[in-house]
């Protein structure tokens, strides 16, 4: 059975498309209770029933980004701000390596508010 995080993916273009997903596998190897579902219709990222990021794609630039829910807190030289109260953002080029060092890197900072 499809799942409706997984036809989120099908309908993305390329080079998008293998970029979210890998995101989505670095995402959810951080920790076995983090559960991905749909909210405002992107892939969304709890842990232990609390949001903890999103996956969405820049309607501007057409690059993925990895919007952290609790950004703001996080003080982290990668992340950009947004216009949200509490969300940073961090942009993906689609068409180079994935920066994992720096990804896994807001990602544990943002687990550790969790903690």
């Amino acid at each position: 059975m499809i799942k409706e995080t997984d036809t989120y993916y099908l309908n993305i273009n390329e080079p998008n498309k293998s970029t979210l997903l890998a995101l989505r596998n670095i995402i959810l190897n951080q920790d076995k209770e983090i559960i991905e579902f749909l909210k405002y219709k992107i892939p969304c990222f709890k842990y232990r029933s609390k949001v903890f990021c999103y996956l969405w794609i820049d309607k501007e630039s057409n690059e993925p980004c990895l919007l952290m829910q609790d950004g703001k807190q996080l003080n982290h030289p990668g992340l950009e701000k947004t216009n949200h109260k509490q969300i940073e953002l961090f942009r993906i080029n689609p068409n180079e390596d994935l920066p994992i060092k720096r990804i896994i890197s807001i990602l544990t900072k943002g687990l550790e508010l969790f903690k």
